[in-house]
């Protein structure tokens, strides 16, 4: 659930922010259950900012607030006894649309958890966990994602979705998708991990390894590569189609669809860049791999000693003899029974 963004560019447009007396100026917006949110500008920047008040929540004076490219959060001057009041103010370098376009999004969280009646405390993490992952989608430039990039997170988003299907919890599937948190593998699930790799090729099934980490099961056992096989076609979904089809499998849940979210925009996805993903995709196959000793593959410790880093690719159809039902290594991660 977004907010209009239309609440906070009339809030602030009705606000001078040239007033000689330093300090806020603020107009009350339809509050996020118990707290209080203001639309606010500063003299003598007279910035566009959201000020959240929370009547009780507390927040330790040594907890470091998140900063970003385009934004700050801090605290402010509270104007009632015992208030935390937040105040999240763009920067004058930063663009006024992206920072309305985060604040439509980080209210609406508020918003949509709020509706569940939890108290301050996890609304008061909820906030500082939007503002984390907007840090980091705005680490990665802001930008839409790239092809191959796209093309990846919809592989991610293809396996978790067949996740759900086989009966794992919502939740421990959700917790586990560590590929946006750029982990060497996708998905941490039970006692092992679970590599995700897509493409688009009709012939052979090339694959790039990013790292040695990647494929070694030194690092994560058992570990399995899920390959997933993609074609271009007229019924197939985009990636805004694909983000809204795993959404409607998670069932919609305010805390499940927040982290969702904001899972996707750590890994660079924005609902405001929808218009981008024209390309359709088709899942045609998901083939599973067990990778262990005999795996076309390279790990620090199979390569030269002051190998460090590495980039390299693999034609899985090459590894037929590791091919794996996916119970089965579901089953070996202790997921499943």
């Amino acid at each position: 659930m977004v907010r209009p963004n239309d609440e906070f560019l009339l809030a602030w447009s009705s606000l001078s922010g040239n007033d000689s007396t330093l300090g806020w100026q603020v107009i009350s917006l339809a509050p996020s259950g118990p707290v209080e949110v203001q639309a606010g500008r500063h003299s003598p920047t007279n910035v566009e900012a959201i000020l959240f008040c929370f009547p009780t929540a507390k927040l330790a004076r040594t907890e470091k607030l998140p900063d970003g490219q385009g934004f700050l959060i801090e605290r402010a001057e509270p104007t009632h006894y015992g208030e935390l009041r937040l105040a999240l103010t763009r920067q004058e370098a930063g663009s006024i649309e992206l920072f309305a376009a985060m604040v439509c999004d980080i209210v609406g969280a508020l918003d949509g958890i709020a509706a569940t009646g939890v108290d301050e405390a996890k609304l008061l993490r909820v906030l500082i966990e939007r503002v984390v992952a907007w840090k980091q989608f705005m680490s990665r430039g802001a930008n839409p994602l790239g092809l191959e990039a796209e093309l990846g997170l919809a592989g991610e988003l293809a396996i978790m979705n067949v996740l759900l299907e086989s009966g794992i919890p919502t939740v421990e599937v959700l917790q586990g998708w560590v590929g946006p948190d750029d982990a060497p593998q996708d998905f941490l699930l039970g006692g092992g991990a679970i590599e995700v790799k897509a493409t688009m090729s009709s012939s052979g099934f090339p694959v790039k390894i990013s790292s040695l980490e990647q494929l070694d099961d030194s690092v994560a056992s058992p570990l399995f590569l899920a390959a997933a096989r993609f074609s271009r076609e007229e019924d197939g979904h985009t990636l805004p189609g694909l983000v809204w089809e795993t959404e409607l499998r998670l069932g919609r849940e305010p805390g499940v669809t927040s982290l969702f979210r904001e899972k996707l925009m750590v890994a660079g996805y924005f609902e405001g860049h929808s218009s981008h993903y024209t390309r359709k995709f088709k899942l045609k196959e998901i083939q599973v791999f067990s990778v262990f000793e005999g795996f076309p593959r390279l790990t620090s410790g199979t390569v030269p000693a002051g190998i460090t880093r590495t980039l390299y690719e693999i034609n899985l159809d090459h590894a037929k003899d590791f091919l794996l039902d996916l119970n089965a290594a579901l089953k070996k991660l202790g997921v499943i029974g």
